[in-house]
């Protein structure tokens, strides 16, 4: 799915893009060529100007007979034409042929005055390329105001050719090399930003997953306890264990679904405005009274080691508590009677630190690496029958994540585990 989307979006990218590299190509070219044939036409006007100037003394010194080499040649390298003449003709104010050079041309100007373009297969006598084409200028010359008959001269297109077909075999050559990069740009970008619903995507199957199988046992254990107490005759005492079964379960469920809810939020940092200045040590000292007296009854015993003054951070106090919380929950769920759990708080550079330490069970090397994933449990010893699920490390380490923090564990098979939460100082 998400690979056809990405086709999709590099496809579209890659049309759009691609349109746009072409009709810009297309005007680029335009342009050139207008530009080009502007200078040329140019060249060949101030060229028959010249030669116009010329002919004109020979008509009036009653020269009949002119060569190439009697007309002005300009010089330059700026412009194209310089003075490669085809052919030069002259005609009478009444259009009759005076003088030419080159090819025999009509006795009659017929041409309206102005620039023409021509094709050189007209004058096969030139042993011009037929494609060549040929510009051509037609150009009425006035003596004080009056005519005194027309310059036709003509110059091969071949220097404007060469040009545009550069031009146009670097387009050839550079559009499909642009649009291979646009649509590797495409797939490129479109990959990027099919990322987070990838991820979206993905965290919503993560989320179907894992609830669809820590569900399941659940209620079918509520399914059983509800059945058996449909049976006939009912025993009161046996009906009320089984109804306080699924109380239990219930409520067992309801904390399940609250952290696999927490957990699809995603992950990312907390918006600023849910972030309020909080005394970590004023929220970390009633929560150490809560967990004194669970410490109690399982024979445990609880220090708690918090600096003297307040430590202001930006945070959400119910999520900071809820870490802490599930930290403290395992410690000691998972510390033999007669072991210690231990709750400190101190600053380190530009951190804050919070560490339970715990003598438990303590976790092997080879798991260490990945407590923190969802519905994980070491071996046999931390399984579902001790009151976890498998999540409360993975929420710890997202909610530190979100405040801009990072959370490490280490541990010792046997000695214990040490838990460690960083959060950034105001």
């Amino acid at each position: 799915m998400f690979s056809r989307s990405r086709r999709n979006l590099a496809r579209w990218f890659t049309l759009s893009m691609g349109s746009i590299l072409v009709i810009f190509t297309g005007i680029l070219y335009f342009l050139e060529a207008k530009d080009q044939m502007s200078a040329f036409d140019q060249e060949l006007y101030q060229t028959s100007r010249i030669m116009a100037a010329a002919v004109e003394d020979e008509i009036y010194q009653n020269r009949r007979h002119i060569t190439l080499e009697d007309v002005p040649v300009l010089g330059g390298e700026a412009l194209p034409v310089e003075s490669k003449l085809v052919f030069a003709r002259w005609y009478t104010p009444e259009r009759q042929l005076l003088q030419f050079i080159g090819p025999i041309p009509p006795e009659q100007l017929e041409n309206a005055s102005g620039f023409e373009t021509i094709q050189a297969r007209e004058y096969p006598s030139l042993n011009l390329s037929a494609d060549l084409q040929l510009r051509q200028l037609t150009l009425p010359v006035f003596q004080e105001g009056q005519l005194i008959g027309y310059l036709q001269v003509a110059t091969s297109l071949e220097p404007i050719e060469t040009t545009l077909w550069s031009l146009r075999l670097f387009s050839m050559i550079g559009v499909p090399t642009a649009l291979g990069a646009i649509s590797l740009a495409g797939w490129f970008l479109g990959g990027i930003a099919m990322q987070p619903i990838r991820e979206s995507y993905e965290r919503l199957k993560r989320f179907t997953a894992d609830a669809s199988h820590e569900l399941r046992a659940p209620i079918a254990a509520i399914l059983n306890n509800a059945q058996f107490g449909l049976l006939e005759p009912i025993d009161h005492h046996e009906q009320h264990i089984r109804l306080e079964n699924v109380v239990e379960i219930a409520e067992s469920m309801g904390t399940l679904v609250s952290q696999l809810l927490f957990l699809a939020r995603g992950e990312g940092q907390i918006a600023p405005e849910a972030l309020q200045l909080i005394d970590l040590v004023s929220l970390l000292q009633k929560l150490a009274e809560k967990y004194t007296h669970q410490a109690q009854t399982k024979n445990l015993t609880f220090t708690c080691e918090l600096p003297e003054q307040p430590v202001l951070l930006k945070m959400n106090p119910d999520l900071i508590v809820q870490a802490v919380s599930n930290l403290l929950s395992n410690a000691c769920r998972y510390t033999p009677s007669g072991g210690s759990v231990q709750l400190q708080a101190f600053p380190q550079s530009h951190w804050m630190i919070i560490q339970v330490k715990d003598s438990g069970i303590g976790i092997p090397e080879t798991d260490l690496p990945h407590i923190f994933e969802r519905f994980y449990r070491v071996d046999n010893v931390r399984s579902r029958e001790t009151g976890g699920f498998g999540l409360g490390l993975a929420i710890a380490k997202q909610i530190a994540q979100a405040h801009g923090g990072q959370m490490t564990a280490t541990s010792n098979p046997g000695q214990g585990s040490t838990f460690q939460i960083k959060l950034p100082l105001a």
